[in-house]
């Protein structure tokens, strides 16, 4: 668990599940990953991050308003396959909580994770390249555009923007 000056980040409870479904059958908030999702599947990738966690101390945690308990979304550091030699940052809140900075809080504090603690050499960011506010939040948090790329989701091509960050960066940002 890691916390922020208004945010908790920690592994999903039994609470979270219903508003994390609600966050994820929005079609607003699932444009760029491929839609929305069931309420097994939005079950099954909660208890897949507590795992991960559980195991590795990163994963795609739940975000907590500290101010009132409110239940955000998630955010945090996972491998994914098109880079498994790279940690990346990723986040997804439910729409009404979009524009307040959440999503560069608790990214921030990932970062921070990746690079003092994990003494990671660099974290990735990738969204699909009309995703325009994931590159905006890229940007808050001192990431560099780094490269296009084709990439493919469950056999479902989509055109890549990938920003990266370096410790170095990170350190004199």
């Amino acid at each position: 668990m890691r916390t922020t000056e208004r945010l908790v980040l920690r592994p999903f409870r039994e609470s979270d599940l219903k508003p994390w479904a609600a966050l994820n059958a929005d079609p607003e908030v699932t444009r760029f990953i491929g839609g929305p999702l069931s309420r097994e599947e939005c079950d099954a990738v909660a208890e897949a991050v507590n795992a991960v966690y559980e195991r590795e101390g990163v994963g795609f945690l739940a975000i907590e308003r500290r101010a009132d308990g409110a239940f955000l979304g998630a955010a945090g550091l996972t491998r994914e396959q098109w880079y498994p030699e790279d940690l990346q940052i990723g986040w997804r809140l439910a729409r009404q909580y979009w524009g307040h900075g959440y999503a560069t809080e608790a990214s921030a504090a990932w970062l921070d994770h990746a690079f003092t603690t994990l003494a990671l050499p660099r974290v990735l960011a990738v969204t699909d390249t009309p995703n325009v506010r994931s590159i905006a939040v890229m940007q808050r948090l001192g990431m560099a555009f780094d490269h296009t790329a084709v990439l493919a989701d469950e056999g479902v091509e989509f055109d890549a923007t990938i920003y990266s960050l370096t410790a170095q960066a990170w350190r004199v940002r």
